[in-house]
């Protein structure tokens, strides 16, 4: 084994290949193979794709299957503040040693050739998923889903999460078009589990699976949830299910826990299941308060949230969620990549924000700077001023307005290093 530690071999990795996302599976291929084919020897998997929701998804099923006494392995992406969030082996991220010895045997057996870093930490993570005892198998989709790099198992269950636009320079330039991305996971005979879908996506999901013969649990048709009277209820052909609500915050997580729930349901899993889903599901980075750290005590009257969000689809949620809050000024601190839509994320938020501090996210290259995401902001009809850092634009709403409601938003990076600079 190289004494080389995980994040030294990580940072080579980053110069296999010259391109971030580069689309294809021959390469994932050749090194699965040099590996010994680890995804055919991996506990029943259930493989999860879609714009918005797959992480929330993910992490309520692992509640209810360790609720129910099981244990899953889960990958995910991309981690917030260490890269050992990605994997977790039977319900624990995985450690140093384990993480080092894996990333260790890819980069010997890869020999130097072309591959992109998400290709290779992903055959890392099978290969240590291969090797661990457990009960299923939690693979979240990177990008797209038909030539994703996860998109070589043979899983149990499928799940597509609400499909919206993003990513367009990959995936396509309409709904269609990324919708059709997305159902490459559509695997013959296998299940799916649906989401809320606009009718154009659903339609693509639905010829896909017809082709295929993948039978589709659609929200809506198969499957209902909606909250009522401060309770979850769920109801599919088995019965009726009345449920706490979910511990994540926002209209957009009772859907989230639909999808968990019928998912929960075709696998079979027993009643106990159902309420951890609910209840002991924890996802940083969703509609996060912070209470402790360097943000919190630079406004201590103030109320701090933290949300990943980066689409419009996610701007929109996340302003009904606001909406639904009780009423006090909010304020944004917003930085985000030039890979997306800032005015499309910003403009739902436009009319409830009383102003936006623009940051830029430090050690990402694919950043906006500060004046570019204070101009989209600007354009989506807010009041925008730039700032050197988060704990800046913390200080100067705290001088102005020091009982307001605070968001740090538009992107996972910039909510990875608030979570890493505020412990």
């Amino acid at each position: 084994m190289s004494a080389d530690s995980s994040d030294v071999i990580l940072d080579r990795m980053m110069s296999l290949h010259p391109k971030i996302i580069d689309l294809t599976l021959d390469r994932v291929w050749r090194l699965l193979h040099a590996l010994g084919d680890p995804q055919d020897r991996l506990p029943p998997v259930i493989h999860i794709a879609g714009t918005n929701g797959k992480g929330s998804v993910q992490a309520m099923l692992r509640a209810g299957i360790e609720g129910a006494g099981r244990r899953a392995h889960a990958y995910t992406s991309p981690h917030l503040v260490r890269f050992h969030e990605r994997i977790r082996l039977a319900g624990d991220l995985i450690d140093e040693s384990a993480l080092t010895a894996v990333l260790d045997e890819c980069e010997a057996a890869n020999g130097g050739a072309d591959i992109t870093y998400f290709e290779i930490t992903t055959c890392a993570a099978l290969l240590a998923f291969s090797r661990a005892a457990a009960d299923y198998t939690l693979l979240e989709v990177g990008l797209g889903g038909r030539l994703d790099a996860t998109n070589v198992v043979d899983p149990v269950l499928t799940i597509i999460t609400p499909v919206s636009m993003d990513h367009q320079g990959y995936l396509g330039e309409t709904l269609e078009e990324i919708a059709a991305e997305k159902a490459g996971i559509l695997k013959p005979g296998v299940p799916c589990i649906v989401g809320r879908q606009d009718d154009a996506a659903l339609e693509v999901i639905e010829r896909q699976a017809a082709r295929l013969g993948a039978p589709l649990l659609v929200q809506g048709q198969d499957w209902h949830v909606m909250p009522e009277e401060g309770r979850l209820v769920y109801q599919d052909e088995a019965g009726l299910l009345d449920l706490p609500l979910p511990r994540l915050m926002g209209h957009h997580q009772f859907d989230n826990a639909g999808i968990a729930l019928a998912a929960m349901r075709q696998l079979g899993l027993p009643e106990t299941a159902h309420d951890a889903a609910m209840q002991r599901v924890a996802w940083p980075a969703r509609m996060q308060y912070l209470t402790r750290g360097p943000l919190p005590e630079a406004a201590p009257r103030a109320e701090l949230w933290l949300d990943g969000g980066h689409n419009p689809a996610a701007g929109a949620s996340l302003a009904r969620t606001l909406g639904d809050m009780p009423p006090k000024p909010l304020h944004l601190i917003c930085g985000m990549l030039n890979t997306k839509d800032p005015v499309g994320y910003l403009t739902p938020l436009a009319p409830l924000a009383q102003s936006l501090h623009a940051v830029s996210i430090d050690g990402v290259t694919a950043t906006l700077s500060a004046a570019e995401t204070a101009a989209a902001a600007r354009e989506a009809g807010m009041q925008a001023t730039e700032a050197a850092t988060v704990l800046d634009a913390v200080r100067a709403i705290a001088a102005s307005d020091p009982d307001a409601r605070i968001l740090v938003c538009g992107s996972l990076y910039l909510a990875g290093t608030v979570l890493a600079e505020n412990g």
